[in-house]
């Protein structure tokens, strides 16, 4: 059995990915069962035009389950189907998708499933 593991996002995130446009970031702890991300993503933020060029996809095809820790954001599937999430919201998001920031406060998303390769430069 493994011992006690701290990792902590602010003072040792194994990797910083930047958005497009100073528009937020996503600071990355990696542990054996995989790694685990909180993003950073500012008012005016769209994974559209903030990541899109990053991914080379017409939409994002990251799986996600996460929790909200502030902020809201809005999620529309490539199918039509949306939802809005807001602090202390779990979300569980298939592939295929766009979403942005609502208001004028950032949205803090922890997310231990989808962000492996998410907003990762080549």
């Amino acid at each position: 059995m493994a011992g006690l593991i701290r990792r902590n996002f602010d003072t040792d995130p194994e990797e910083v990915r930047p958005f497009e446009a100073d528009t937020g970031e996503l600071r990355l702890v990696h542990l054996d069962a995989g790694g685990v991300g909180r993003a950073v993503f500012r008012p005016g933020w769209q994974w559209s035009r903030h990541v899109k060029p990053i991914a080379g996809t017409d939409s994002c095809q990251a799986a996600h389950v996460g929790y909200m820790i502030s902020g809201r954001l809005r999620i529309v599937m490539d199918d039509g189907e949306e939802s809005e999430f807001g602090p202390g919201d779990f979300m569980v998001c298939p592939p295929g998708h766009d979403a942005w920031v609502v208001g004028d406060e950032p949205a803090v998303v922890l997310d231990w499933q989808g962000y492996g390769d998410y907003a990762k430069r080549s």
